[in-house]
């Protein structure tokens, strides 16, 4: 067994381990895998992006003229397409642009549905939660209503502290009536206002 026998059995022995040591899905294909699969994605929408623009339309109108054109009144050695044909290269020309053009325009309409079914859960998704706030609110406003019913208001409070202050004039008021009444009273009846006791008939004015 020479030197490279033995470098080619060690890489296989190499490569089979690794093989081995990796999972199923991370382990290198046959087919290379990008990097990106939206790449291609991307690539698809702006192709169909500029084919639905006017330059494009122009520029293929002026490629066409130019092809005609040249091929019509150019020099007969430099022609490359016959008139005679009816233009054959040209045709296959077109023909390859636009098997190529309708699949691409149809990945990138898949691709716009894709986005718009997306846009369009995330709307309902947002709608969902706008109307479970308003119901929230709502309940929280009439609670809010409810519990108002029974606080008591500014006019209220001003409205019982009046009858109160009221109820209280006309507490005060026959009391010191009364002791106007009885005072008036008990010196009429010949009583010392002095504090000594009654006064009898005999006794003079006290010094």
């Amino acid at each position: 067994m020479t030197a490279r026998d033995r470098d080619a059995g060690r890489r296989r022995t190499t490569r089979d381990a690794r093989s081995l040591s990796a999972p199923k899905g991370l382990r290198a294909g046959i087919l290379p895998r990008f990097s990106s699969r939206d790449r291609f994605g991307r690539f698809t929408e702006a192709v169909a992006r500029g084919m639905g623009t006017p330059w494009f339309l122009v520029a293929l109108s002026v490629f066409v003229a130019a092809w005609i054109t040249w091929n019509t009144m150019g020099p007969e050695p430099l022609r490359f397409d016959s008139l005679a044909l009816g233009f054959t290269a040209l045709t296959l020309i077109l023909s390859l642009q636009a098997s190529y053009a309708a699949p691409l325009i149809l990945l990138a309409q898949n691709r716009q549905d894709d986005r718009d079914r997306v846009q369009i859960e995330q709307d309902r998704q947002r709608a969902e939660r706008n109307l479970a706030d308003t119901e929230y609110l709502a309940r929280e406003v009439v609670s809010l209503r409810l519990a108002m019913k029974d606080v008591a208001t500014k006019d209220f409070i001003r409205a019982e502290l009046r009858a109160l202050l009221e109820e209280l004039d006309r507490d005060e008021t026959p009391d010191e009536g009364e002791t106007v009444d009885g005072a008036s009273s008990s010196d009429g009846r010949g009583q010392r206002t002095d504090g000594r006791g009654p006064r009898t008939p005999g006794e003079g004015p006290a010094q």
